[in-house]
This record gives structure tokens, C-alpha cells and sequence, in this order.
């Protein structure tokens, strides 16, 4: 697959004028990424930026016991290293792909270069990390106020977002570090969830049954964070697509950054 043929399924790429990528394709590499990859870790120079295809990347943010949370994921929606044309150069909060796919990857300086040369690049970059990180802010006030009945809920959304079909492979103990809580509260939130008929689970392969079952159990904040990407999705230069069953949802929630983001 050639960077060219691959970029309309970033839609960040995909919204980038046609000359503008001219410039740009050149210096794209396409990638593979598997399944439990660290891109980066928190504080280190970025050598690269990332836009997904089909891989999934989750931006984690780790303590020094070894704890850790996930602040926010990244899907063909989007952008994974946005440090890197933001000037700081330094990675906010580490990086590891959650699904295994492919990705275009480029030089943290050449993005850099093409960013401030170019108005529109720079503008649909800045354009998407406002949304991520209305996404972060976002998940921090979730981490904070919410029940881990509602952050599964919220979890399981925003990642089926980002992938096709209903289908997840994913251990309990993988969402628990993801969601900062312990294995046995993530067991005791899914077995609901099994029990209702919103979700079945085994041996690591989670399905969504009931969608809508799911967005009533969530608390706002995916509605929230979904808005702003919707907002995104308005303000863009091409339609995005690529959100699979979650396309026809449309968020009428108010939230912590409704009114902000």
C-alpha cells in the first residue's frame, strides 16, 4: 500500500488540500503497528508522528509506582505526537497501541517544517488537537466524579468508535490499567453489563450486543467528547468518516467542556 492510496483513511489527511499533500506524501512512510508497540514514553523527544489507519493508540499517562491511566485514544480521527509541531518537541504522555493495523508514519521535523510553512496543514493539525485535548481534559474530570460502572461504558464507546464492527480483543486487565482502577472492579462492571445483555465476554473477546443499552449507562462524558469531535468533523474541509456504528449517533449532552471546547 502506497501513502497515497492509505491517506484517506486518516481524515486528517484526507482534509489536507490535494497540493499541500503533494508536498507532504513524499515523506510518508507506511507502517505497521502490533498489538502492545510503546511509540514513545512520556518526557522523551519525539522522532515521529503517527496517523492511523486502522491501528488504535492509547495516550497513557503512567506514575512511579508503575500505575497508570489512560488520558485519551487515537483513531483514524487522528494524530498520535502532536507535541511535535506544537513547538515543545517532548511527548506529554506515553503512547501504545491498543489495536494492532497500520499507520502512516514522518519525521517529527519534517512535520514540524510542513506545519509552519503551510497555513492550512498547520491549520487542520491544530484543528484536531483541540479536540484531543478537549478529549484529555475531559476523561480527567470523568476519572475523577464518575463510577466505574459509567467509565466502562464511556470506555467501550470511544474505542468502538475507532474500529469496525462490535468486536474488541481485550483482557479485563488491559481496561483496568486503562481505566486506572483494579481488575476486580472492571470484572464486577462487565458482568453487569454481560448480565443486562449490552455486552458478552470471554477469554479476552468482547462484543457489543446493545449499543444504545450501552450509551444509557455511560455517563456524559462520551457524549461530550463525542460532540467535539462532531464539532471537529463540521469545521473540517472534507467530511471525515470511518466511525463505523457510531455514525449515527449525535450528541445533545452537555457537559463539563460543552460549552469550551
Amino acid at each position: 500500500m502506497t501513502p497515497d492510496s492509505f491517506r484517506l483513511q486518516n481524515q486528517v489527511l484526507a482534509a489536507i488540500p490535494a497540493a499541500e499533500w503533494q508536498l507532504i506524501e513524499p515523506h510518508m512512510e507506511w507502517v505497521e503497528l502490533p498489538l502492545g508497540a510503546m511509540l514513545y514514553d512520556a518526557g522523551t523527544v519525539l522522532q515521529h508522528v503517527y496517523f492511523p489507519g486502522t491501528a488504535i493508540v492509547s495516550l497513557v499517562s503512567s506514575m512511579k509506582d508503575g500505575a497508570s491511566a489512560e488520558v485519551a485514544v487515537v483513531g483514524n480521527e487522528g494524530v498520535v505526537g502532536v507535541c511535535a509541531f506544537m513547538g515543545g518537541g517532548r511527548a506529554l504522555s506515553g503512547a501504545v497501541v491498543q489495536s494492532a493495523g497500520q499507520a502512516l508514519r514522518m519525521t517529527a521535523e519534517s512535520i514540524a517544517c510542513h506545519a509552519w510553512q503551510s497555513e492550512s496543514v498547520m491549520q487542520q493539525l491544530l484543528r484536531y488537537t483541540q479536540a484531543l485535548f478537549a478529549h484529555m481534559a475531559q476523561t480527567s474530570a470523568c476519572n475523577r466524579h464518575h463510577a466505574v460502572d459509567q467509565k466502562l461504558c464511556r470506555w467501550l464507546l470511544l474505542n468502538l468508535d475507532r474500529r469496525d464492527g462490535n468486536v474488541m480483543l481485550v483482557t479485563q486487565e488491559q481496561i483496568a490499567d486503562m481505566l486506572g482502577v483494579r481488575r476486580e472492579s472492571v470484572t464486577a462492571s462487565a458482568l453487569k453489563l454481560q448480565k443486562a445483555g449490552v455486552i458478552q465476554y470471554r477469554r479476552g473477546r468482547l462484543s457489543v450486543l446493545d449499543r444504545t443499552g450501552l450509551e444509557a449507562r455511560s455517563c456524559e462524558c462520551y457524549s461530550v467528547v463525542r460532540a467535539v469531535y462532531d464539532r471537529t468533523c463540521a469545521g473540517s474541509a472534507t467530511q471525515w468518516h470511518g466511525w463505523g456504528p457510531a455514525r449515527r449517533f449525535r450528541s445533545s449532552g452537555v457537559g463539563l467542556l460543552a460549552a469550551t471546547a
